[in-house]
């Protein structure tokens, strides 16, 4: 497919790095040239990440992860979300769960994924994968626009927070201005010398108990485990998708890429194929929202969903001259969120994303350690019939979803992904589509136009309203009328307006990595 991009795809033999903030990426190949793994690189990055993009994610918050190894030509899912603690039952909440504070937060998972993964798949030592981490944060790094800006944004919206200050952010922060966070960069240091035991029971783990006056115990932090699981894997056209099992909404996707594979969209004209895309998201999160939990506590009969005989019922009730009118209203879910990916010189790679939930999380630093906490805890549900029921020890069902797809050999084929919370799963819809059905190359699959469409700002004064489909304005007006006209509430954004910045990867199969950064975000791709 012809689309003019902005920025070239990036071609490389040895690795490659992409992710939504500059000195990340560079932090990552660095770690490939000193020989590191795709895990170690990822690692780095996820930990400078957490330094200079502080709003989206934080060593307080959780990871999803898909790796694929070359040499077994395997992957796993690594879930890196947190349980509730101890206290956390329906009844400690009998007024809501709040947004902000330390009982809005799981325990946190993004760390134990570190060592989770390392331990499988790392080659060189933590104190050199998390050093660049340690430095931005001890000696400082150049505030960008994106910093800057959340930081006004969250003031603005919440002006009793004390979160800036607890982090050593400077009140009145200007673009390029240094940024030094010294109690964070102890943090980083107490880590990489001491590995999992400093966060989960050593001194920041001590921090968070007395910070949190006990809410948090030292039985919460200790029981952590990152899972490590099969992923969920199905066919789509010639490729495998694999993706993230529950408690993940990574079915989402998989639910949606089933429906369509019975569907010849690449013949479909635009406003069929946005159509049928939509009314296929409408049904899958129809079928998450009554099933999805923790499996650790509930059953998840997805066999059942992904069969022929659920898929093909589901399919039919797709109306192609018509939206359909379900009226649901869903939670909305928090969607500041980082997404990256990493490949490496003997073809592994890792599909990875991590997230504080809502901007900045819980609002919330663990005391003394420049450590911002998750508020994952609002994932959960307070219906006494909802299978995502609040519980000590259970896990909320989460919108952080990753994916890799391989070819029928279970060669590599592509990795990507996004942040955007409950948009994660139509945006990576539309990248594989994309991909696949049209034949995008990855950079002109990260600026191709995109649609999400939204149930959570209902509005009395449409009747039968259903949500509403937001498109960027670069396509033909005549595709917008043309889903008006099937019933769709729609509504345009700017050029370049869909929040989600996504990351994309193809593997060629003579191993070639082309890759596809965002210019919705300040990152890019790059290699060696």
């Amino acid at each position: 497919m012809t689309l003019k991009t902005h920025r070239a795809p990036v071609y490389a033999r040895h690795g490659i790095v992409a992710a939504s903030q500059p000195l990340a990426v560079s932090a990552g190949l660095e770690i490939l040239q000193r020989g590191g793994s795709a895990i170690d690189a990822a690692i780095a990055t996820s930990a400078v990440l957490a330094v200079v993009e502080p709003g989206a994610s934080h060593l307080g918050g959780d990871a999803f992860v898909i790796t694929y190894q070359a040499d077994s030509k395997s992957t796993l899912a690594f879930n890196g979300s947190g349980e509730a603690p101890h206290q956390a039952t329906p009844t400690a909440y009998s007024h809501g769960i709040p947004l902000h504070g330390y009982k809005s937060a799981t325990v946190p998972g993004l760390v134990s994924t570190w060592f989770e993964a390392h331990g499988r798949y790392g080659i060189l030592p933590f104190e050199e994968l998390l050093q660049a981490a340690i430095d931005y944060a001890k000696s400082g790094f150049p505030a960008n626009r994106g910093f800057v800006r959340r930081i006004e944004n969250h003031r603005k919206n919440f002006p009793d927070t004390t979160l800036f200050q607890d982090l050593e952010i400077p009140k009145d922060l200007e673009i390029g201005q240094s940024v030094s966070q010294d109690n964070l960069a102890r943090s980083l240091l107490a880590i990489a010398e001491e590995g999992r035991s400093a966060f989960y029971q050593g001194w920041i783990a001590e921090q968070l108990i007395e910070g949190s006056q006990g809410w948090f115990s030292s039985g919460d932090l200790a029981a952590h485990r990152t899972r490590v699981v099969a992923p969920l894997s199905l066919p789509y056209r010639d490729i495998i998708v694999h993706g993230q099992p529950p408690p993940s909404q990574g079915m989402i996707l998989m639910e949606e890429l089933r429906l369509a594979d019975g569907m010849d969209l690449a013949s479909m004209n635009e406003i069929d194929r946005i159509h049928f895309m939509v009314e296929a998201k409408k049904i899958a999160f129809e079928d998450r929202y009554a099933v999805l939990g923790d499996p650790e506590h509930v059953d998840i009969d997805l066999d059942s969903i992904f069969s022929e005989a659920h898929i093909s019922r589901r399919r039919s009730e797709i109306s192609g001259e018509r939206a359909n009118v379900t009226k649901k209203q869903y939670p909305k879910e928090g969607s500041d969120t980082t997404y990256f990916l990493v490949a490496d010189r003997d073809g592994n790679a890792v599909s990875w994303i991590q997230s504080v939930f809502h901007g900045f999380g819980a609002s919330w630093a663990i005391p003394n350690t420049g450590i911002i906490l998750n508020n994952r805890l609002t994932g959960f549900s307070l219906d006494s019939q909802s299978p995502n029921l609040i519980a000590p020890g259970k896990r909320p069902a989460h919108t952080l979803n990753a994916w890799i797809a391989t070819r029928k050999d279970n060669s590599l084929a592509l990795v990507g992904g996004t942040p955007g919370a409950n948009i994660q799963v139509q945006t990576n819809f539309q990248l594989i589509v994309n991909a696949i059905d049209l034949g995008m190359n990855p950079q002109q699959n990260a600026e191709a136009p995109r649609w999400q469409h939204l149930t959570q700002d209902s509005s009395s004064e449409i009747e039968n309203f259903d949500g509403v489909l937001q498109i960027e304005n670069r396509v033909d007006p005549e595709i917008l009328d043309g889903l008006r006209a099937k019933g769709h509430q729609v509504t345009e954004l700017s050029e370049f307006g869909h929040g989600s910045a996504v990351q994309l990867l193809e593997v060629t199969p003579d191993g070639t990595y082309i890759a596809g950064s965002d210019p919705r975000a300040e990152g890019h791709a790059a290699g060696i």
